[in-house]
Formats: structure tokens, C-alpha cells, sequence
């Protein structure tokens, strides 16, 4: 595995002339080979003419939650490739590519790897030290490793990631920036207050795997663009650099080698977007939500972005618009020339910074924790990608986790003064160095320090200043205080201090170490006194772009306390020696770099919630813990004192009793260790309760009311009695087929995962009667056929069978008679012919007459309409 800090060479009979990556050039070939080789199905449009777009319009986007990359075709505005990285889900990971070139830095382990675009495959891997402080930055066959904490500036042969020839080397604490238009890398340099252009050196024509040959990247020009101390950030043009002064809220652009400057004012503490294309720079002020539009030396057009808070990203040109991502809401606003909003763009929630990216004429928005993106085209029309699309690649997209809640809007005002504000003297001169001041709702602009006639102003992260050009034997006072949008804050006056010309030498070495409970080791051997005695030694924290007192100390160590540097971002340290006359020494070396660590943060918005189809289970899912310098390696997951440890931010578990109540426990373990938990409770599945609340009846059904309670799962519901058995609704249920006049119990069952439960109701059916009809005719016999029984037949006759048999006829019933009924039973055929307007069946009824007997159904009609089949069967 080849390191950036090893040292490389190139045969010097080796070609340096600057060439194509071999297997980097795109062609109708290449394509054809990664479908075939990768398998992929292109579905609804030409192959070809698919994969060919993918290249000529594509930009690869990171998905924090699958840890994957998603090659997404700007034409199309889908996603053709998916490409799993191994070990970096849930990891913060810097994209770097062009046409040929995809190159990955992974923040939490610090290893960058170089991708083959034809194989998809890993083709090399360096390390550098993890955390915010390297970048990686690429243009045409050109990669460099920009090293900001400790000012290195190296090339890479992207196919081998082998360094290139010599390192460009600038003081500690450099800006990094990106390449312009015609390939030169802009480098911003705060304490110098100058911003410098390298170029790249020529590849030779194989893959450098060893020692080069000593030729490497060049600083071609430097230009000042700032007092010295003043805090830079740089966006790179098609031909040149601008440089926002957050200090003093000034923009310089340098093109074409001549400066030209814009005093904005309202700028101070102001953003940047890495690249802008075009003439006009947007400069985005975060606290006031306003975006101020550079060029030809004064703003063209100044505009608000809606909503409230500061989190508001830089502003990036497109397509004569202007893109502004609220990282509250998730929401990009898009605003024309004039500065009118003529677009919103919701992609959805988002966990996680949005990248706006211009590449291959679309403009590409990305959120790494979401499973969606957009893209824009040069009309301006907004689509949205599926960066999980099943027909690719991979399975079903995780839930986007739940947005952040909105900060407290603070109460604003001027700063406070600064904290322990400290000066030692020099050699005519005198370093003065501070904590810093309470912003008070709005960011610190920069601090203004004033004594010996003199007066700096140096930017809100460089909090130590050297003042020169004074004389030895003379004594000194400053003051510092600081400066937001709000005003200045109160002034705070250090030490009297005497510079002499007798200063100590500094430490010749420093070493720094970061410790799992958040601090940070330094440590240096003791400094020559020249004479004096070393009363106490000062050290310095260098970041990307950023200088700052940490502690003194009067032994040869010093302890920085856990929070008091950043987790995660790169540091390196400078001490120098004071001895006790109060006079100081130069700086020492800078010491490697370390990045601070900890035990990770509290799980985020963990919900633990019953699995309603699976007995004794438990899911549970979460948002990460911030990693806090480390990447979270697993989580420790304890339900009920089952515990599991998990990679994945979702978990089930099985194995519990029914209806227990159980707290769920959460713990993120990093190289630290375990963090703080996150607790919740939840309940398995419990065996469903039934309460009846009501019954009721008609002649051959009951109809039961009940509640259940379902126990956390999914009831069904079913009511029996008497054979017969009703299933549906778990509030009412109707049991038919009953006989009338009967007692029954209902058993109302309601069944779920984790078992049955039942409760009974005792309800009779209503009694069903019918009345014995014969109807006299009109003529004749007929007009007393139904008077009276006679011999031979006769209406309304009962039979203790059901067949008219004079040997079992029980009586006679007088047409009127109300009977109660039974059921019913096949028999003998009857036609009641004119006396019962023709009612002709071969059912008989069982009913109540001088014990249980037989009516024929023809001379019985029965109450609710008559309908035999109401009846059940004998």
C-alpha cells in the first residue's frame, strides 16, 4: 500500500510528458465492456446510447447509509451503477472526480482510495491522518493530497496513489482550495495573508510505484491578498481565484496575474462555494441569510434567502441562477440574475450537509444521508434520482432519518470580551494571544488588537498575533476585543511585558498524542534558557487555516482537555519557551498531526416499537451517534438484558416473553469505547383481551358487541355458538343459523401472534311463532271448510309426524292460532289450495301444540315474512 509520506521517484530516463491515464479515456469500448462486465440491465432506452450518457453527463454521489456510490446520469436523471465501499457505511466520505479519475478519502479512517471507472474495482489505497484537515482535489490526470494543518501540498499518481516528485511546502495552517479552469491549484496561506497558484507535474507514461525522480508540482505565482492573520476562504474561477477576507469582509479576485479588489462590508465572516463558474462570485453571509452577488468590482445584486437560522450553504452559480441549500427545512432555493426567487426545490429531509455540485452541465444535489437527489439541467428543469434503484443495483432504501430539530433562535448581541488574554515578549517583539470571546447570537468577525501605536486585525480563528517593530527595554500593554455584526465587543488588556534581545531557544521537537478520553498529549524536551531559567512554555493549536493558544504549561507537557479542540479535525502543535524575564522564544517545529477523539455521542431519535406479527419481538431504530473522531465500529444494543451488538443503525429482537414491557438500551462503541446510551421502553406482542359489552337477539341469531384490547399485534375476531361460527369485525359480530327461542353462550375469541384470548355471553334467541291460517272460499263447502275439523282433511290439522297420517294427528289449531315455532322438517307435500292463497311445500314446522307437533308449513304462516329458511332444520 503506498503511504504520502513516502518519499518517490521515476527513472530519469522516464517520458515526463503529460498524458491520458491509460484505460481513462471513455469510449462506445469501454462501455460496452463495464455493462458486460458488470451485468447490468439498461432498461427502457438503448444500451448504448444509455451508457454513453451516463459518461458524457454523470457524476458519482455518496450515500452515507448504505456506504455506497451512485453513479448518477445527468441526462436521464437515473442512476446506472451502485457501487458498494467497504467498511465506510455511516462514514463521512469526500468525492473527488473527473471524466477518468474517482477518488474516495474516508474522514472517520483517513484512507483514500483510487477507483477503476472500467472494473469498478479498488485499484489503490494511502492513508492519511483521519479527520476534517486533508483534501483531495483532481483536474484532468493531476491529484494532489493537501495536508492544511501542517502546509503540505503533495501530488499523486492517481493510478498508483505513489507520490510525485518533491511536495510543495507552506507554513501551518493553510486554506485549502481547488483547481481553476486552466488547472492550477490555489492555495490561501492566513498567515501570511497571500493565496499562491502550484501546478502539476507531467506523469510519465506507467504508473509510478517508487522513489520519483525529485520533479514535482511547482508554486508558479503568489499574490497578497490580505493583512497577515486574516481569516481566507477561497472559491476557484475558470481562470484564477477569489479570496473572501471573513475578516475584514473583503473580495479579492486574481486573474490573469492582476488583483482586483471589492470591499463588501456586510461580508464579514462570509462563505464561498469551492468553484464558481462565470463571472459573478455569490457570497453568502449565513447569519443574515443574505447572498451578495461580485462583479466587475461591486456587487451586481444582493438578495435574502427565506426561512430563519444560519445554516444556510454557499450560494452556487448555475445556469444564470443562483442555488441556496437551507440545511434546516432541506430545502434549495433558486434565484435569478436580479436576485428574485423563481424556484423551490424540496429534495426532502436530509441528514447530513447538501453538496451542490456543477459538473458535466447539470448541477447535481446531493444530501449523503438521504436516499434521494436532484438534478438540474441548463434549462433548469429539476429532477430527482433514486440513488437506491432496485433495477440496478441492491435492495429496498432505508428510511431518511428524521430531520434534526431547529437550534433555539439565541439572543444577539455585541461579544464579550476575550478570555485570558496573555503577552510575551520577544526579541522586539511581542506575541499576544488569547481565548476566545462569547459571540453573543452572532459569529466573531475577527478580533482587533491595538498597542504600541500599532493595531491588527486578524480573522475569528487566529487568536495569537506577533507584533515587530518594537523596541527592547520598553514595556508594553495590549488590549483585544472582538468584533461581530452586531458591533465591537469590550476590550481586554494583557500582561505588561519588556522585549529583550535575551530569549530562550524554542523546543527542538514536539510530539503530540490523541487519548481515548478526549485529550490530547503534547509533549517537547526541555528548552535551552540561554542563560535564563524556562519559567513556563506556551503551545499553539494549528487547524485548516486557523492558529489558537491551547494552554501553557511550567513542566515539558502539557494536557489539552477533552473538548477543547474539535473532534475529528486534524491538529498540529508549536511551542514556544518563555523564561523569566517574560521573554518568549520563536516558535518550535510543528509537531505530526493528531486528531482528537472520544467515545461517540448518544444514539440520535431512537424508537423501539412492537413487531405486531411476531411473538415476543422488539424492533429498533436510530439515527447515528456523532462519531466524535472515530467511526463508530458497532452499536451495543440491550433489550431486557438481551444484549447484541450491531454495525447497522436497525435491529430486531426476538426471544421475549409475551406483553413484557422491556427498556431499550443503546450504546455507540468507537476506538474510544462505549458512549452515552439511548433508552426507550416498548412492549412485545401480549395475548389479546376480550370485554363484551353488549348482546342482543332475533329468532335465529345473536349479535355479540365486544372491545379488544389487541396487545400491540393484529387481531382477528371470531364469535361461536351452537356449531355455528362468525368471523370478521373485532367490535360486532352476527352469529346465524340459530334456533329460535333457544339458550345459547357465545364465545368471542380474538387471536393475535402471541395467542388467543375469549370471553363468553350468554344470550337466548327470540321465540318464533306463526299463525295458523285458513281462509274460507266463496262458494258452497267452501265458505266453512275452515270453521271446524272434520273427518278426512281439513286446514291447520297437527301431526306428531310430518305426514298427515289420521293415527298420529295430535288436534286442530282454529286459524288465528299463534304457535310458537321450532324448525323445520321435510315431510309430506301440502297444498293449502284456495284457503291460504295457494301455499303448496313439503316443509313442516315443529311447533308448540299439546307438546312439540307438526303443522305443515302450507297452513302456518310465519312472523318477519314467512321465509322457511329462518327456520333450522330438525
Amino acid at each position: 500500500m503506498a503511504s504520502i509520506d513516502d518519499a518517490a521517484s521515476v527513472d530519469a530516463g522516464t517520458s515526463r510528458r503529460r498524458s491520458r491515464l491509460r484505460g481513462g479515456l471513455v469510449t462506445v469500448g469501454t462501455v460496452a465492456a463495464l455493462v458486460a462486465a458488470l451485468g447490468l440491465t439498461l432498461l427502457g432506452r438503448g444500451a448504448a446510447e444509455d451508457a454513453l450518457a451516463s459518461f458524457d453527463a454523470s457524476s458519482w454521489l455518496w450515500s452515507s447509509a448504505r456506504g455506497e456510490l451512485a453513479r448518477v446520469n445527468g441526462i436521464t436523471a437515473r442512476v446506472d451503477t451502485r457501487k458498494e465501499v467497504p467498511g465506510a457505511r455511516q462514514h463521512p466520505v469526500q468525492v473527488t472526480q473527473t471524466d477518468r479519475l474517482l477518488i474516495l478519502r474516508d474522514l472517520e479512517s483517513g484512507q483514500v482510495s483510487a477507483l477503476d471507472l472500467a472494473t469498478l474495482q479498488i485499484t489503490a489505497t494511502t492513508p492519511t491522518t483521519p479527520g476534517l484537515g486533508v483534501n483531495v482535489v483532481l483536474h484532468d490526470d493531476a491529484a494532489f493530497v493537501v495536508d492544511a494543518v501542517r502546509g503540505v501540498v503533495r501530488q499523486l499518481d492517481p493510478r498508483s496513489l505513489v507520490p510525485v516528485g518533491d511536495p510543495v511546502l507552506f507554513p501551518p495552517g493553510i486554506t485549502a482550495g481547488a483547481f481553476d479552469g486552466r488547472g492550477r491549484l490555489w492555495i490561501a496561506v492566513p498567515t501570511e495573508g497571500t493565496v499562491s497558484a502550484v501546478t502539476a507535474a507531467a506523469l510519465p507514461s506507467g504508473p509510478v510505484s517508487g522513489a520519483a525522480d525529485g520533479r514535482g508540482p511547482q508554486r508558479v505565482e503568489t499574490h497578497p491578498v490580505a493583512e497577515p492573520h486574516h481569516e481566507l476562504t477561497l472559491s476557484t474561477l475558470d481562470d484564477g481565484v477569489a479570496v473572501l477576507d471573513r475578516t475584514t469582509g473583503t473580495l479579492v479576485t486574481v486573474r490573469a496575474g492582476q488583483t482586483r479588489r471589492t470591499v463588501l462590508g456586510a461580508a464579514a465572516g462570509g462563505a464561498l462555494p469551492a468553484r464558481t463558474s462565470g463571472p459573478v462570485v455569490p457570497v453568502t453571509i449565513g447569519g443574515d441569510r443574505q447572498v451578495l452577488a461580485v462583479g466587475d468590482g461591486r456587487v451586481v445584486t444582493r438578495f435574502v434567502v427565506p426561512g430563519s437560522g444560519d445554516r444556510v450553504g454557499p450560494a452556487v452559480a448555475w445556469a444564470g441562477r443562483f442555488y441556496c441549500a437551507d440545511g434546516v427545512t432541506g430545502t434549495v432555493y433558486a434565484f435569478d440574475g436580479g436576485g428574485r426567487l423563481v424556484e423551490t426545490i424540496r429534495p426532502g429531509r436530509a441528514a447530513g450537509p447538501w453538496e451542490l455540485e456543477v459538473r458535466e452541465n447539470h448541477l447535481f444535489i446531493n444530501a449523503p444521508g438521504s436516499a434521494t437527489a436532484r438534478v438540474v439541467d441548463d434549462t433548469h428543469r429539476v429532477r430527482t434520482v433514486d440513488k437506491y434503484a432496485n433495477d440496478v443495483l441492491g435492495g429496498d432504501p432505508p428510511p431518511d432519518p428524521p430531520p434534526p430539530p431547529p437550534p433555539p433562535k439565541p439572543r444577539v448581541g455585541k461579544p464579550g470580551a476575550p478570555r485570558q488574554v496573555t503577552a510575551t515578549a520577544g526579541d522586539a517583539r511581542a506575541r499576544v494571544a488569547w481565548q476566545p470571546a462569547a459571540a453573543n447570537g452572532t459569529a466573531v468577525l475577527r478580533y482587533v488588537v491595538e498597542g504600541a501605536g500599532q493595531r491588527h486585525e486578524v480573522g475569528a480563528n487566529q487568536r495569537a498575533v506577533e507584533i515587530t517593530e518594537l523596541n527592547n527595554g520598553a514595556t508594553y500593554t495590549f488590549s483585544v476585543h472582538a468584533v461581530n455584526a452586531k458591533g465591537d465587543g469590550p476590550a481586554r488588556r494583557s500582561n505588561p511585558v519588556t522585549p529583550t534581545s535575551a530569549v530562550p531557544d524554542p523546543p527542538t521537537e514536539v510530539t503530540a498524542l490523541a487519548r481515548a478520553d478526549g485529550t490530547v498529549l503534547v509533549r517537547w524536551p526541555a528548552a535551552d534558557g540561554q542563560g535564563n531559567r524556562i519559567a513556563r512554555y506556551v503551545v499553539t493549536a494549528t487547524s485548516a487555516g486557523a492558529n489558537a493558544p491551547v494552554g501553557e504549561s511550567r513542566r515539558t507537557e502539557l494536557v489539552v482537555p477533552a473538548g477543547e479542540l474539535t473532534y475529528g479535525t486534524q491538529y498540529a502543535f508549536t511551542v514556544t519557551s518563555v523564561n523569566d524575564r517574560g521573554a518568549a522564544s520563536a516558535a518550535s517545529p510543528v509537531s505530526a498531526t493528531v486528531v482528537p477523539f472520544a467515545a461517540p455521542g448518544q444514539p440520535v431519535d431512537l424508537r423501539a416499537v412492537t413487531v405486531a406479527d411476531r411473538p415476543g419481538t422488539i424492533a429498533m431504530q436510530w439515527s447515528p451517534a456523532a462519531a466524535n473522531g472515530r467511526p463508530v465500529s458497532r452499536y451495543r444494543v440491550d433489550v431486557g438484558g438481551r444484549t447484541s451488538e450491531v454495525t447497522d443503525t436497525a435491529t430486531t429482537v426476538s426471544g421475549l416473553d409475551d406483553g413484557q414491557n422491556v427498556l431499550v438500551r443503546v450504546k455507540a462503541v468507537n476506538e474510544a469505547g462505549p458512549g452515552p446510551e439511548a433508552s426507550v421502553t416498548a412492549r412485545t406482542v401480549a395475548v389479546p383481551r376480550v370485554t363484551v359489552t353488549g348482546s342482543s337477539a332475533e329468532a335465529t341469531s345473536v349479535t355479540v358487541t365486544f372491545t379488544v384490547d389487541a396487545g400491540g399485534g393484529k387481531p382477528t375476531c371470531t364469535a361461536a355458538t351452537g356449531g355455528r361460527t362468525a368471523t370478521g369485525s373485532c367490535a360486532s359480530l352476527r352469529v346465524t343459523g340459530l334456533s329460535p327461542g333457544t339458550a345459547y353462550t357465545v364465545t368471542v375469541t380474538a387471536s393475535n401472534a402471541a395467542g388467543q384470548g375469549t370471553a363468553t355471553r350468554a344470550q337466548g334467541t327470540d321465540p318464533l311463532y306463526g299463525v295458523a291460517t285458513c281462509v274460507n272460499g266463496p262458494d258452497g263447502d267452501q265458505r266453512t271448510y275452515c270453521n271446524s275439523d272434520v273427518d278426512g282433511r281439513n286446514g291447520n290439522e297437527v301431526f306428531a309426524v310430518p305426514r298427515q297420517d289420521d293415527d298420529e294427528q295430535v288436534g286442530w289449531a282454529r286459524p288465528g292460532t299463534r304457535l310458537r315455532t321450532y324448525c323445520r322438517r321435510q315431510g309430506e307435500n301440502v297444498d293449502s289450495w284456495i284457503y291460504n292463497n295457494q301455499k303448496q311445500s313439503t316443509w313442516w314446522v315443529r311447533v308448540d301444540y299439546q307438546g312439540r307437533n307438526y303443522i305443515p308449513w302450507a297452513w302456518l304462516n310465519l312472523a318477519g315474512g314467512d321465509d322457511i329458511a329462518v327456520l333450522p332444520t330438525c
